[in-house]
């Protein structure tokens, strides 16, 4: 406990010496020099509250943890909190040697938190990876060592959850004004219909009555109605009387004394004296 009083002091152990040093020293009942991670059953808990539970750590909390099976010691074991559960994702992966790569330590298991009851749950980001030693051999003690986090939300997905939370926002600002803007245009389209004056309709001939009127006639027929047309462009004299005739002048036998009739003309004048001898024949 001195050596987490320094100043810069931070715990962060590799896979290879969280599983072979401090989980196999716990499960052999050999005794630290220093107690930094320390032994709760984490289920009876939610993972929010275990970085407050955990000796050290900031981003990353570390626990040893007791294996509660429900069927014994072959059963699975028993990951459900008062909230919620845990949940496995993928299989098992091996944790190897770094001295020796074919040397396997211990075994690591990933599991996500889930608000509510299996199998429905709402997914957190809350992570646990535990760690186990190799089931090659029977151990003493069957405790894990469990690493609790919170997973680092990506700035794309930050930026995806605004851009839906501004989407909601604006639907429901949409439709809690919707229905006083309804309200708005029934009570202006009331007004309109209240402000247009009603339109007189005695003296409105259509075109259908002009067609009926024409074609069966209540006072006159077809012919009377055409004639009625007619004559208000033509305008003939009302009467029995005929119109007078054209009087035209008669031209006598003497017109070769009619000094009227004739022109100031020189040849005209030479034509009537070459006929005047034959005058007398023509009045016989």
């Amino acid at each position: 406990m001195e050596g987490l009083d320094l100043p810069g002091f931070r715990f962060h152990p590799t896979e290879e010496e969280l599983l072979d040093f401090y989980l196999k020293n716990m499960v052999f009942g050999k005794k630290l020099c220093l107690d930094i991670i320390g032994y709760l059953n984490i289920y009876h808990h939610d993972p929010w509250d275990l970085p407050g539970m955990a000796k050290n750590g900031e981003r990353e909390w570390y626990f040893f943890v007791p294996r509660d099976r429900r069927h014994g010691n072959g059963g699975r074991p028993n990951r459900t909190t008062k909230n919620g559960f845990w949940k496995a994702t993928g299989s098992d992966r091996k944790i190897l040697s770094l001295s020796d790569p074919k040397r396997i330590i211990g075994l690591r298991k990933t599991l996500v938190f889930y608000q509510g009851r299996a199998p429905r749950g709402s997914k957190t980001d809350w992570v646990m990876n535990e760690y186990r030693l190799p089931d090659s051999r029977p151990l003493p003690k069957d405790i894990v060592l469990c690493k609790i986090y919170r997973k680092a939300t990506s700035l794309k997905v930050l930026e995806q959850r605004a851009a839906t939370e501004e989407e909601m926002k604006l639907i429901n600002a949409s439709s809690s004004s919707s229905p006083l803007s309804s309200l708005d245009n029934m009570s202006f389209s009331s007004q309109q219909e209240e402000s247009v004056a009603p339109v007189c309709l005695h003296h409105v001939v259509f075109k259908t009555e002009v067609e009926e009127d024409i074609c069966v006639g209540k006072n006159n027929t077809r012919d009377e109605k055409l004639k009625e047309i007619k004559g208000s462009s033509i305008q003939l004299p009302v009467g029995n009387d005929k119109l007078p005739e054209l009087e035209v002048p008669k031209l006598s036998m003497d017109w070769n004394q009619d000094n009227n009739f004739w022109l100031n003309s020189p040849w005209l004048q030479s034509l009537a004296q070459n006929l005047a001898p034959y005058a007398n024949i023509l009045n016989f």
